[in-house]
């Protein structure tokens, strides 16, 4: 049979549609070989992580007395460790809790290789003593707590190093003296709990190089806080210092303390306030002295380089009226003002002297009157001072002023003379004299 034109062309169209359908038939194949290859290779990577996590699994296996929650987590709570167990515990742990153990003290580099260590929990065990450095290494921790232990004092350099650290937590222990640089380089702290501590001393520079510490607040019953005591603490939120018992504030007790947003010293025996307490002390926002017994009031003088916000001395009582200049340069250092109100005075000629020098500016002598009280004497006790007889005052100013110094000269001078006199006196003269 002959085929027409238009049979040659249906044939032609038959071909090359037949033609698509081959080559789209082979595109489907490849797309399926090149999915498949894909998925095997997913597959094998994915059995590659399984069978590295496996191996790392099987690497290591939980501590005896311990808790392995996992690789980061690990409990060892209750148990009979002496020393931590650093050959089982993994390095990828991130928090460890090692409490109600036989633990008696941290050596040197007690914790060496748990570099991603970010909380640590020793409590309750029987830890008395911490080595120099015993937390060196522990570049990533931010919690360190250490608390109802027999431990007795933080030596030099026991918690130095902690760079990241921003909680230590210490209370219920038997820390009685915080020596010189125990936290030196641990510069990022927030937060320092001392409390139920019977600490009695705090040694020169025991918190130096410490800084943005928001609260610093030392347990009652500190008997010494040596000169230096505080310095190199910068950037404090609250330093507070409550129930004391010193026998005075020594010179330089706060120098190289600075940038204190509240330094309250309350509810204490500061014995005697001796000159140059508060010299070095800078950058203050409220220096408070509240309800505290003192003995001697030698000097408060603040200057403008202390930058003191704001100086509040109320509701102390002092046994000892203050003298002229004890509280000089107050009124002009202070650049947010002061309050003087509250307190206990012998009302005294020592007083209405001290008030006579207008320690506190011209315009506030009628509000320090009205608003401190007499000690003594015993008729006027817990009476306003602007009560007193206004003739007491004026006799008590138009007596002559005589510094110690000059007292004791003349006392001196007056025993020299008695002496000579019943040296070269006659018997009968020393028998009168006697009588």
């Amino acid at each position: 049979m002959r085929l027409t034109w238009s049979h040659k062309r249906y044939c032609r169209q038959r071909a090359l549609q037949h033609s698509t359908t081959n080559s789209s038939a082979a595109n489907i194949t490849s797309a399926r070989v090149f999915r498949t290859r894909k998925m095997n290779g997913m597959q094998a990577l994915m059995t590659l992580i399984l069978m590295v996590t496996a191996d790392s699994v099987r690497s290591w296996t939980c501590p005896s007395d311990c808790i392995c929650l996992s690789h980061s987590q690990i409990l060892c709570n209750s148990g009979h460790l002496t020393f931590v167990p650093l050959r089982d515990i993994p390095k990828t742990v991130e928090h460890l809790s090692i409490t109600k153990n036989n633990m008696t003290y941290l050596p040197t580099d007690a914790f060496t290789g748990l570099r991603h260590l970010r909380k640590l929990t020793l409590d309750a065990n029987g830890i008395h003593r911490v080595d120099r450095f015993a937390f060196r290494g522990l570049v990533r921790l931010r919690e360190l707590s250490i608390q109802h232990t027999p431990l007795e004092s933080l030596d030099k350099f026991s918690f130095a190093g902690l760079q990241n650290v921003t909680a230590i937590l210490l209370g219920y222990n038997q820390i009685s003296v915080i020596h010189e640089f125990a936290f030196a380089g641990t510069a990022n702290i927030r937060l320092i709990l001392l409390n139920n501590n019977p600490l009695h001393t705090v040694s020169a520079n025991a918190f130096s190089s410490l800084t943005n510490v928001e609260h610093l607040i030392l347990p009652s019953g500190i008997q010494q806080l040596q000169p230096d005591a505080f310095n190199g603490l910068d950037s404090v939120g609250l330093l507070k210092l409550s129930f004391m018992d010193l026998a005075s504030l020594k010179p330089y007790t706060f120098r190289g303390l600075s940038h204190v947003h509240v330094l309250s010293i309350q509810d204490s025996d500061l014995g005697v306030i001796r000159v140059d307490a508060f010299t070095g002390l800078a950058h203050v926002g409220s220096l408070n002295l509240l309800n505290n017994k003192i003995d001697v009031v030698q000097s408060l003088a603040v200057a403008r380089d202390n930058r003191i916000r704001h100086f509040r001395f109320n509701g102390n009582h002092v046994l000892d009226s203050p003298r002229r200049g004890s509280f000089s340069g107050l009124a002009s250092a202070a650049s947010d003002g002061f309050t003087v109100v509250g307190n206990h005075f012998p009302c005294d000629c020592h007083l209405f002297r001290f008030l006579d020098d207008y320690p506190f500016g011209n315009e506030s002598r009628d509000l320090f009157t009205g608003k401190n009280y007499c000690i003594s004497p015993l008729e006027l006790n817990g009476q306003p001072i602007a009560v007193v007889d206004s003739t007491v005052v004026e006799k008590c100013l138009q007596t002559s002023v005589a510094t110690p110094s000059k007292i004791h000269t003349d006392v001196t001078t007056t025993v020299v003379l008695v002496a000579a006199v019943v040296l070269t006196s006659t018997g009968s003269f020393l028998h009168d004299l006697v009588l």
